[in-house]
């Protein structure tokens, strides 16, 4: 009878645990399916933003990068290290500035690097829109060309309607195509900083003086 009764409780024991086991493998399974499916959706959803900036980012570096001489502009790709699994490896950004070789871009220089940059930028932008930017000094390593380029890029952007942009410069040449300006100096008077706002759509062009 003890036997039989200890028999009974072993059974009853192992009936539990593989209640246990096929819970715990059903909630693997789920768990697993969980897993795929959120492992398709962050590829599916990579892909989408990968596809359409690299759609986009030529265009946008040809229309930052027209200059005399070269109407079409650079060109600019971009290309994944691993297909298969995109999103835990790199990304290869070329730009090949206007009438030149193709290099690696630690061998471009600090403003061909600039308006690389500025291209990927906008076109990331261009797939998750913002209202505005706000930009700081992003012209300090280009030439008058370049920051000329950039300053009707941004301009042509804000034109637009649909974006506006607050940057802050110290080149004439890129501040004078704004619709507006806000400078800061120091007030000695009040011992500390005020502003001074000029809007350039309102004002009338100066008249020439006859000598």
């Amino acid at each position: 009878m003890k036997a039989l009764q200890q028999f009974e409780e072993v059974q009853d024991r192992m009936h539990a645990m593989e209640g246990e086991w096929e819970g715990s493998r059903t909630a693997a399974r789920t768990v697993s399916q969980r897993f795929t499916a959120v492992q398709a959706q962050r590829h599916e959803r990579y892909m989408a933003a990968f596809t359409h900036v690299s759609m986009v980012i030529d265009d946008i570096y040809k229309d930052l990068t027209q200059v005399e001489g070269v109407p079409l502009g650079g060109t600019a790709f971009l290309s994944l290290e691993d297909p298969h699994d995109p999103y835990l490896h790199g990304i290869k950004y070329t730009a090949m500035p206007p009438a030149k070789r193709f290099r690696d871009m630690d061998q471009l220089s600090g403003g061909e690097r600039t308006v690389a940059a500025l291209a990927l930028l906008f076109a990331i932008h261009d797939f998750r829109p913002s209202p505005f930017f706000v930009m700081d000094e992003i012209d300090a390593a280009l030439d008058n060309v370049n920051v000329t380029q950039v300053g009707q890029y941004i301009r042509a952007r804000a034109d637009e309607g649909s974006l506006q942009f607050v940057v802050i410069s110290l080149k004439d040449n890129f501040y004078e195509k704004a619709n507006g300006l806000v400078g800061i100096y120091r007030d000695r008077a009040i011992q500390g900083s005020t502003t001074v706002t000029l809007d350039l759509d309102n004002l009338e062009p100066l008249e020439e003086v006859e000598s």
